[in-house]
């Protein structure tokens, strides 16, 4: 049954009635039931990326900011310091040769009249004479040969500098048989007795057809004080070697001469079964290693080694007028090279070493031989020297 309200809210169309259409006994029709939901597709989720580490916080430096300044200044002044101590010692290497080889002397070589044609590259000729000039009193008595020497030279050799390839010592042998211009044939070294470096060096290009383009002369005293000057060099003797005429007495094995002792060795050749040819051999490894060594870092980065070597060597050396650093710059190189195994040492190939002549027992030259060989520096090559070996 209705209530007094429903009947309230009927009389005056009220609420449910308000449309006129239900009556109070009237039942409410039942809702339409609604469609039941599709299902609808499944959707694969997205990967979330991961997300990155949060940054630790920044650590704010408790160093006042003047601190913090000074850091990139003080590296600077040291950079700074560093680069001048590096160009301070660049201008030493360059100053120190400058100043010490400025005094060198120079001697006349060049010969007069005729001379060969120039051929690639530059050839030098080195020469030892038996001066006693630079030599103390004791020096020379310890080389028990007197206060004087006969002016000859002791030591001959053409160092040639190709335009590319490797440089080669060759040693021409003090004894070698050869006309010597205005004084009929006779030893080598007695040409430059007879009229110095201009006449040696006329002598040589005369018998090889070359043109010398340098000149560097040493006696005794100078050839002591360069070896003292790099401190002494290695040799190794295959067996004791005792020689009165030398003054030399050492045993075998690997040492370091001295040199005095490195003087009586290039100079020695009665003892050596060899003779004139075993000391030629000599004096290219003495030569060679005083050379490696005035080259090296050791003597290069010891500023006291480096003064001593210069001022040694421009005292002891003297030069062919236009002789000067920028071709013995590079024979000092050469030198370098020859001692790695870069280079050639050679003698003048020889036929006879023991030629009886009215100048005694001399040296002859192998004339087909040593004539290809001089061909080919005449050439500028020095790529089949291997074979004079």
């Amino acid at each position: 049954m209705a209530s007094i309200d429903d009947d309230l809210d009927w009389l005056y169309r009220r609420g449910r009635y308000a449309d006129g259409t239900a009556t109070p006994d009237a039942v409410a029709p039942a809702p339409t039931p609604l469609p039941a939901p599709q299902p609808q597709p499944q959707r694969l989720a997205s990967p979330t990326p991961p997300r990155p580490a949060p940054l630790p916080p920044r650590v704010r430096s408790t160093r006042p900011a003047t601190q913090r300044r000074a850091r990139p200044r003080r590296a600077r002044r040291v950079l700074a310091g560093v680069g001048l101590i590096l160009l301070a010692f660049v201008a030493y290497l360059v100053v120190v040769p400058l100043v010490a080889w400025s005094g060198l002397e120079h001697v006349a070589y060049a010969p007069t009249g005729n001379r060969p044609a120039e051929q690639p590259g530059t050839l030098l000729l080195l020469a030892g004479s038996d001066s006693r000039e630079g030599l103390s009193p004791e020096q020379i008595q310890q080389m028990g040969t007197g206060p004087e020497g006969g002016n000859v030279a002791d030591t001959i050799m053409l160092l040639y500098l190709p335009p590319s390839g490797r440089p080669a010592l060759i040693s021409i042998p003090r004894d070698s048989y050869l006309a010597i211009p205005g004084h009929n044939k006779n030893k080598i070294n007695s040409a430059y007795s007879f009229g110095g470096p201009k006449l040696l060096t006329q002598t040589i290009e005369q018998a090889t057809g070359l043109r010398i383009d340098g000149y560097l002369g040493i006696g005794f005293g100078g050839f002591v004080n360069i070896i003292d000057a790099v401190g002494g060099v290695e040799q190794c003797p295959a067996t004791d070697l005792v020689d009165k005429d030398s003054n030399l007495n050492v045993k075998a094995g690997c040492q370091t001469m001295n040199g005095l002792t490195a003087l009586a060795y290039v100079r020695m050749r009665h003892a050596d079964p060899l003779g004139d040819l075993g000391r030629v051999q000599r004096q290219r490894s003495v030569v060679v290693a005083a050379a490696k060594k005035a080259v090296s870092p050791a003597t290069i980065l010891n500023p006291i080694t480096y003064y001593r070597l210069n001022r040694a060597g421009a005292d002891a050396l003297k030069a062919g007028e236009g002789t000067n650093l920028t071709q013995i710059a590079p024979a000092a190189l050469a030198f370098l090279s020859i001692s790695r195994g870069q280079g050639l040492t050679l003698t003048v190939p020889v036929s006879n070493p023991n030629l009886s002549t009215p100048s005694g027992s001399a040296v002859e030259w192998d004339k087909t031989r040593s004539a290809a060989m001089f061909a080919m520096i005449a050439r500028g090559d020095t790529s089949g020297l291997d074979k004079f070996k």
